[in-house]
């Protein structure tokens, strides 16, 4: 039996409301000292020792996983500007090569980048954010070597093919284009929080010291991006936080000329915008909390009154996303919890649904730059349906396959079959849980299962196909998504019922679910198993908490687990910008409330299940030390001898490992640890 290492403990006091926390562990909050990488290693080297006799699973494991994938493989193209862009990989590279060919696909190919000659020499290399300009000769994209979100612009000649002199560092990687072919608009960072917060403007050639700073968001709450519209006649500055918008639109022509406001921001009004054709196209939340779509000229944007209403609100369909052509108005609308894509004729207003004929999966307005088309292209998958992209002939109504994600290994989607099931949950709300099995697949509580859920930022976990996630289905697995309140699932009322004050709702959803399938012998208490990640792994520290029993084994991948003490340190990144989310804690009743589930601050001296737990040193959304303190903390107050492991990438962030086939070992040793548990 390997000895855990137990982290020292050191005396810190943390005091808010009258209210005294003692917090041994944080000392560990200190990336630069050698004593927290050496603990770190030290517990990479005791999960590493416990985990040594599935060496062979988890090799089994990779392999299986990475031979189901097409190695020599190409995205579906589209055209933009008279280019073909597309994707593809080779044989034996981790990394893409983008690719384009002019005005025809049977013409010359031309590499703009090649991902994996980049990447020589780093352990962690991802490139994006590639943007190219107006007349097709310039490349602008950027790069991140350390895995924290923080990006170096670089420049290519794509005549010449030469890399230019201009670089820009410390940059979040967004980047856009002005029409005049020179003038690069881009967004940084706070250096300490990594909020993105100034936009500034670069001219190709001239040095980066002369760049202007074109607009500061000063509230520290609010995060910004830029961007183009489908008309490629505006650049954008979006605004946002958790509860309110604001735009900035620019003639793309006239780039020194001065941004104007698409309408001044007000609490608790979200609106995004596109132009097309001559009108911006506005969703927004105004009087309507499922969002409605409205029109207006640009010379009207500041008048509310002078909006035209095109799609009304609905309380029972949440209106996702839309797509504008000449012709038509495709929708991406959400009822009882599905995606449906709504068609609309805007000549005679004659409207249909495309149908897909599943009971659970995801669809997606995929991307659509060209405006005089009657061609959509749309995303479809299931968790028995490989990802697809699909055409379809907005007047004929037609669909047609373009592409398919190929599964290798013999896979054929008839032998899974996938349910949808409501579970009534302890306030009386129905939360959908979506699961897949082999055919055959005894449901009689005999089968293990794992429970896989998220439920927070009203970020939706649709039914999607995996391919790994086959590795455990051919085992006997099933597999369940849980579509807990925080999402946004069954419209706008379920994020709102899953945050702040709320938040409970979340995790007691989970519970419930996986009450519910005990109950009705989908799983039982003996071979149920939970994972989540990031704010999902919030749940899981929570659930490892108050319902222990029910799982097990958990899986907690780069976990947030210190509430309280991370949404009162405001120089952490996303804290500002999650008040609305979580709370703000210099308020006394969300101290309180958060207190009260953190699950750092609520670990007992109890039995818990068996866990596995991730971090990545450079994580820059969920900071190390959070599962490094949880896992610490554990160790000394649990009273069970089962496993606790903690994993950290000592060359990552929130992300993990980059690479095609690098972060397949990753998933190898979560299934592994998942299966041996199971075993014994």
């Amino acid at each position: 039996m390997h000895r855990p290492p137990i982290a020292k403990k050191q005396h810190h006091t943390l005091t808010a409301h009258s209210h005294t926390r003692i917090d041994p562990y944080y000392w560990l909050n200190d990336r630069e000292n050698p004593e927290v990488i050496a603990y770190l290693e030290a517990e990479n080297a005791y999960t590493e020792a416990n985990m040594a006799h599935t060496k062979s699973l988890q090799d089994l494991l990779f392999e299986e996983m990475k031979g189901r994938i097409r190695e020599n493989d190409q995205s579906v193209p589209y055209f933009l500007d008279g280019y073909f862009y597309y994707t593809r990989y080779e044989e034996g590279n981790e990394y893409a090569i983008y690719c384009r060919k002019a005005r025809s696909l049977y013409s010359a190919e031309e590499i703009l980048l090649d991902v994996n000659q980049l990447a020589m020499g780093h352990n962690y290399y991802q490139a994006g954010g590639l943007q190219v300009s107006e007349q097709n000769d310039l490349l602008a994209y950027g790069v991140d070597t350390v895995g924290r979100r923080v990006y170096t612009l670089h420049f290519k000649n794509l005549t010449t093919g030469e890399a230019l002199p201009d670089q820009i560092p410390e940059v979040t990687g967004n980047s856009v284009w002005a029409g005049d072919n020179r003038t690069l608009f881009y967004t940084k960072q706070d250096p300490e929080t990594l909020r993105a917060h100034q936009i500034w403007q670069h001219v190709v050639g001239s040095p980066v010291a002369e760049d202007l700073l074109v607009f500061q968001e000063t509230d520290e709450t609010f995060s910004i991006g830029i961007g183009r519209t489908k008309s490629r006649k505006y650049l954008e500055i979006m605004c946002n936080s958790t509860v309110s918008s604001e735009v900035r639109f620019l003639d793309a022509y006239l780039p020194t000329s001065e941004w104007q406001i698409f309408l001044p921001r007000e609490r608790d009004h979200e609106y995004s915008v596109d132009h097309a054709g001559d009108l911006f196209y506005v969703r927004t939340n105004l009087k309507a909390a499922n969002f409605r779509l409205m029109a207006v000229g640009p010379d009207q944007t500041t008048d509310v009154q002078a909006w035209q209403e095109i799609i009304p609100h609905r309380k029972k369909v949440f209106l996702e996303s839309f797509e504008v052509f000449r012709d038509f108005l495709v929708l991406e609308e959400r009822e009882s919890g599905l995606i449906q894509l709504r068609v609309i004729n805007q000549t005679d207003q004659a409207e249909h649904y495309i149908d897909f004929g599943e009971p659970t999966y995801t669809a997606g307005l995929g991307y659509n730059p060209e405006f005089n088309t009657s061609l959509l292209r749309f995303g479809y998958t299931s968790l028995t349906t490989p990802t697809t992209t699909f055409e379809y002939n907005l007047v004929t109504q037609r669909k047609k396959r373009l592409k398919q994600q190929e599964v290798l290994g013999g896979f054929s989607s008839s032998d899974y079959l996938s349910e949808r099931l409501y579970v009534t949950v302890r306030d009386g709300a129905k939360v959908p849980v979506s699961l897949v099995y082999r055919r055959g697949t005894d449901i009689d509580g005999s089968a293990p299962l794992l429970l896989y859920a998220y439920g927070s930022y009203g970020l939706s976990m649709d039914a999607y196909f995996s391919s790994n996630r086959l590795s455990l289905l051919d085992r006997g697995f099933i597999f369940a998504i849980a579509h807990l309140r925080g999402g946004q699932e069954m419209g706008r009322h379920w994020y709102e019922d899953g945050k702040l004050l709320k938040k409970k709702n979340t995790f007691t959803d989970y519970i419930d679910c996986a009450s519910f399938l005990i109950e009705h012998q989908y799983a039982n208490p003996h071979k149920l198993f939970a994972q989540g990640g990031s704010a999902g792994g919030l749940l899981m520290g929570v659930v490892a908490n108050v319902r222990p029993d029910l799982f097990r084994a958990i899986v907690a991948d780069v976990p947030f687990v210190d509430v309280v003490t991370t949404m009162l340190d405001d120089s952490i990144p996303l804290t500002t910008g999650e008040y609305d989310e979580w709370g703000n804690p210099n308020d006394k009743k969300y101290y309180h409330y958060m207190l009260s589930y953190s699950p750092y601050d609520n670990v007992a001296a109890k039995s818990y299940p068996n866990m596995l737990v991730t971090a990545g040193l450079h994580d820059s959304q969920v900071q190390y030390w959070e599962p490094a303190k949880w896992v610490a903390k554990l160790r000394t107050m649990k009273i069970d001898q089962r496993q606790l492991l903690l994993k950290t990438n000592m060359e990552a962030g929130h992300s993990g490992t980059t690479g095609r086939f690098a972060p397949l070992k990753e998933i190898a040793m979560e299934y592994a640890f998942i299966l041996d548990v199971l075993n014994k």
